[in-house]
């Protein structure tokens, strides 16, 4: 196949496991690469790309997905703000506290961090945060602090009275919040990075590991656990807690943190939630190998809005479709029409959701796990995504993984019940 040699490319530049994001993601990119540079076909633009350092990073940034907001996992903020009181406390004014985001995308997430300590009350000078991401156009977006209503979502702005000024239909980040976060593009791969060896108290690297392969996200363990300080603390995204606790991480105990640390530093209390309770219904002592099985009917598409009427009909349309060859039992009718989506729709967890279910019952164990943290990704609390990747987990023998997603699940139940 033609795009053999990009997916080659990608996974060599950026660590990028095609499998993680799928085929038509990819694909999808490389047409708007062709349409945009008016290229020929596939050998045409991949001429171009090998000429072009400045196309190899547009198309990087066109398989990449931005997808971010302001204080984005509150719970993680809320958690770090009190362990920083008391590592700043045992630094004793010897150094600033040094905090790493990476990838920080278009800046939401350090700037978050800086939001959350200052609210805390820790003087601007006792802590510094440097940001890091792939994207030039990410970190300039981010350098120049001017956010649209899509940065800020959930029911808690309060802290945007505190922090923005209105900038037309955007608000502009304050220059104190600014002035405490560095940001620059770099690659968590990249030969640099061992230079700051230990440096930081607290590294914020959520929804990464899970688009790289296993030798890919154990070389990027590795770069982590480098530049994280021996008593620091690894903040990651709720899907990964599984794929650290194999590389020798554990949880520090903060409810709904995902927050972690290394196995061999001693306990360290939880300074703001109590700990994660017990489930009620915990997995099988000896499950199936395959426990999770296609319901009678998938659950209907969840509604959208769209600017287009017509893109949004055309999009409703498809959905439905999906559903419908899916319960009618055409799995392979279904897939192509998931995949057919993620070509000429912007990503959904619904339809990650969905192809998780099509590989599950398929006997596709790996792929479907794979899909259920892509949808968990788009959607953090989406309970079936929950709930199913918590059977297939308990299933491969990953019991403490697969609890946690139960008990994720079953806030995610109490609070729409709310």
């Amino acid at each position: 196949m033609n795009e053999q040699r990009f997916f080659r490319f990608l996974q060599e530049r950026i660590g990028l496991d095609v499998e993680s994001v799928g085929a038509p993601m990819i694909e999808r990119a490389l047409r708007q690469r062709c349409t945009l540079l008016q290229a020929a076909d596939l050998d045409d633009y991949w001429l171009r790309l090998q000429q072009s350092a400045e196309e190899q990073q547009a198309l990087i940034e066109a398989v990449i997905v931005p997808e971010t907001w302001f204080f984005r996992y509150p719970e993680s903020f809320t958690a770090l703000a009190g362990l920083a009181h008391k590592r700043v406390a045992e630094l004793a004014g010897a150094r600033p506290l040094r905090i790493l985001s990476l990838p920080c995308s278009t800046g939401e997430e350090p700037y978050s961090i800086a939001m959350a300590l200052l609210d805390a009350g820790i003087n601007p000078g006792a802590f510094r945060i440097d940001g890091i991401d792939i994207s030039p156009s990410s970190v300039a977006k981010g350098e120049q602090g001017v956010y649209g209503r899509n940065s800020f979502r959930g029911t808690d702005l309060a802290f945007r009275e505190r922090y923005f000024s209105e900038a037309g239909e955007a608000h502009r980040l304050a220059e104190r919040v600014r002035q405490q976060v560095s940001l620059q593009v770099g690659n968590v791969l990249d030969p640099l990075l061992k230079g700051r060896e230990g440096l930081y108290d607290f590294v914020f690297c959520r929804n990464l590991l899970i688009y790289f392969d296993v030798p890919t996200q154990q070389r990027v363990f590795e770069v982590l656990k480098h530049l994280t300080h021996g008593q620091g603390v690894l903040f990651i995204g709720p899907a990964e807690g599984s794929l650290l606790a194999r590389l020798g991480m554990r949880p520090l105990g903060i409810a709904q943190s995902f927050a972690y640390v290394r196995q061999d530093n001693p306990p360290a209390p939880a300074p703001v939630s109590k700990p994660l309770p017990v489930a009620r219904q915990p997995a099988p002592a000896n499950p199936s190998p395959r426990l999770v099985a296609l319901p009678p009917r998938l659950p209907p598409p969840r509604p959208t809005v769209a600017a287009k009427p017509a893109a949004a009909e055309g999009e409703a349309q498809l959905l439905a479709a999906i559903a419908r060859h899916a319960n009618a039992g055409d799995s392979a009718q279904a897939r192509e029409g998931c995949e057919r989506y993620l070509r000429h729709f912007a990503p959904k967890a619904q339809i990650f959701y969905w192809l998780g279910l099509l590989s599950d019952t398929q006997g596709e164990v790996a792929q479907a796990i794979t899909h259920y943290r892509k949808a968990l990704y788009l959607e953090p609390q989406h309970p079936e995504a929950l709930v199913h990747l918590a059977a297939l987990l308990a299933s491969q023998g990953d019991e403490v993984g697969a609890r946690r997603l139960q008990e994720r699940a079953a806030r995610a139940g109490r609070e729409s019940e709310r």
